[in-house]
């Protein structure tokens, strides 16, 4: 076992996160361990295996300064502007972009939003309906749509040729539009028949006549056929006032993404039509660690410990070595 190392529940290190007289390679075990697990299954961990004791206290506020410190990077990154964008990659990309609900105590729940950034060889078939994605690059942010996608821009604009997936939410493409005119464009299919869905079971009471209305709509849309299934929904007689609001929301939401909605030739060019990559990344970069019983973030603390986490799985962690080396 490696020699213990004592850090008293009174050292500086418990009071403030500015200076810490500990080796840098116990403070690159903590910060990945405290991004990982709550600190103190961190705190656990590195007393059996590593026969450190430190406390979980310790270990937060190592996590939270170099969070910020990374914070710190990525802000300096975007005011410089970085290297010019030389787009001499020609390799397809997917960008995907969605957001989830996080409990802050500042403002209760708040929106923490997520873009996963991958190489189209990354892609690897499991079985027909299930693939793998391999190493991807991530980018979160508790905060407002603008410093999101400042963040995100940092990651895209040496990439060549960029698919687009997320659901209606305007902001995203009304950014995608002005930024990356040249981009492809696609309204997860996921969503477009969720929404379906959900309205069929208020506007059709039959259950087999609901079944077999909504495999027909899905049908349609699946072969570029969204003009028809908006005829089709304008057709169907309803007499609730709310469930008539409900398909004029449902009409304008497809009008308004007519063009990202041509699944039938996306398919036929080899891509993708669902967000299913996004999804499954917020529940292993953000919910496993930011979504646990009882947790309540600070809205900087949130941002801090989830820049270490996007860090390590984004295969980057190697910078948050280099900030602590630097500091060292």
């Amino acid at each position: 076992m490696v020699g213990k190392i004592e850090v008293s529940k009174t050292h500086l290190l418990s009071k403030t996160p500015k200076k810490f007289r500990i080796t840098p390679y116990a403070i690159q075990m903590m910060c990945y361990l405290g991004q990982q697990k709550v600190y103190a299954e961190a705190e656990e961990e590195l007393e059996i295996l590593r026969g450190i004791d430190i406390s979980a206290k310790q270990i937060e506020n190592v996590c939270h300064y170099y969070g910020e410190k990374l914070e710190e990077e990525i802000q300096q990154e975007i005011t410089s502007g970085g290297a010019l964008p030389q787009k001499n990659d020609r390799k397809r990309h997917y960008a995907m972009l969605d957001g989830g609900m996080l409990l802050t105590r500042e403002e209760k729940w708040k929106e923490m939003k997520l873009a996963r950034i991958f190489d189209a060889t990354e892609i690897v078939s499991i079985n027909k309906n299930r693939n793998y994605i391999g190493e991807s690059t991530y980018v979160a942010h508790l905060g407002n749509h603008k410093q999101f996608l400042q963040k995100v821009e940092n990651h895209l604009d040496d990439k060549g040729e960029i698919i687009f997936i997320a659901d209606g939410a305007k902001w995203i493409w009304k950014w995608v539009e002005a930024m990356y005119p040249e981009s492809t464009q696609i309204l997860d299919y996921y969503h477009a028949s969720q929404h379906l869905c959900q309205w069929a079971e208020m506007a059709i009471k039959d259950e087999q006549q609901k079944k077999n209305w909504i495999h027909t709509q899905c049908l349609w849309l699946l072969n570029n056929g969204v003009d028809t299934v908006i005829e089709n929904i304008k057709q169907l007689k309803v007499n609730d006032t709310q469930v008539r609001k409900s398909r004029n929301t449902l009409i304008a939401y497809y009008e308004s993404n007519q063009s990202r909605m041509q699944y039938k030739t996306y398919k036929e060019h080899g891509l993708m039509i669902g967000s299913g990559p996004i999804e499954a990344a917020h529940r292993h970069v953000i919910q496993q660690r930011m979504k646990l019983s009882g947790q309540r973030w600070t809205i900087k603390g949130a941002q801090q410990i989830v820049n270490l986490r996007v860090a390590e799985k984004s295969n980057n962690w190697g910078k948050v070595i280099e900030i602590i080396n630097k500091a060292a």
